[in-house]
């Protein structure tokens, strides 16, 4: 099975990129399942069903979700019935669900779980580690041809950390939230695919998705400075393309990375 997941689609141009380009890389790495982190995906911060609708036409089968996943106040009723997983170890009672079982048919199943690290992250979140495993061990004798978790966190020690947590136990652990790719996506030893951060899908010429010159002001002043996204210019478009192999494992893992005008 090849998967493929983006890194966080942010805004408009986020959203126009992946149109542009997704249908093409599908068809010409033979994608069997698209992922992307969802968080940013409606006017740079959460989620709305327009917009997630959006993107399914473009060719994402499901997302995952962040700290921002709830920013637009509509999104709490609307994830109930979107393809959408919001991080598992919320808070009992949050909307939606942390994780989701995806029937490709005669592809077989695909667990995928949402993660949100909690190192210089504010927000209240039960401890990952002990969410993942009570999770897998739910799901143990199942049969299910890949589980793909998407770890969302600040610090790169915690990505990693979850990465050899996990390995040998799922398929892959992707990285999320900086909107930086980073260069060392790999095999880990006991067979989890992993990277620390696949990066994101939008502005190019931006700090993260925002106009550099309000992040550039308000690292040179003392004054607050309102969030303007991006949405003209050159676009980068960050993936990986995870090969399982018939154990559930990953076969290789390897970046997608393309600049579009």
């Amino acid at each position: 099975m090849r998967i493929l997941f983006l890194g966080d689609i942010v805004g408009s141009l986020g959203r126009a990129t992946t149109a542009k380009l997704l249908p093409t890389i599908r068809k010409r790495d033979r994608v069997n399942l698209s992922l992307a982190n969802a968080e940013n995906i409606a006017h740079g911060r959460g989620a709305t069903q327009e917009t997630i609708e959006e993107v399914l036409a473009s060719g994402v089968d499901y997302f995952t979700g962040g700290n921002h996943i709830f920013w637009q106040k509509s999104f709490y009723e609307e994830i109930e019935h979107l393809p959408v997983v919001r991080p598992a170890n919320y808070p009992s009672g949050t909307p939606g669900r942390g994780e989701a079982v995806i029937d490709l048919g005669r592809l077989g199943r695909v667990l995928l779980i949402s993660l949100l690290g909690r190192t210089f992250m504010r927000d209240v979140a039960d401890d990952p580690f002990a969410t993942v495993s009570e999770i897998l061990e739910k799901h143990q004798g199942e049969d299910l041809q890949a589980t793909i978790v998407d770890m969302h966190a600040e610090a790169t020690s915690e990505h990693q950390a979850m990465g050899f947590y996990l390995d040998g136990r799922v398929t892959a652990v992707v990285g999320t939230h900086t909107h930086v790719g980073t260069v060392d996506a790999r095999v880990l030893p006991g067979g989890t695919a992993y990277v620390t951060d696949v990066g994101m899908v939008g502005s190019l010429d931006s700090i993260l998705g925002v106009k550099k010159e309000i992040i550039i002001q308000n690292y040179v002043s003392a004054l607050p400075q309102r969030f303007d996204w991006e949405d003209l210019g050159p676009a980068i478009f960050n993936s990986v393309l995870i090969e399982t192999d018939k154990g559930g494992l990953a076969k290789s893992i390897k970046r997608i990375d393309q600049v579009v005008d």
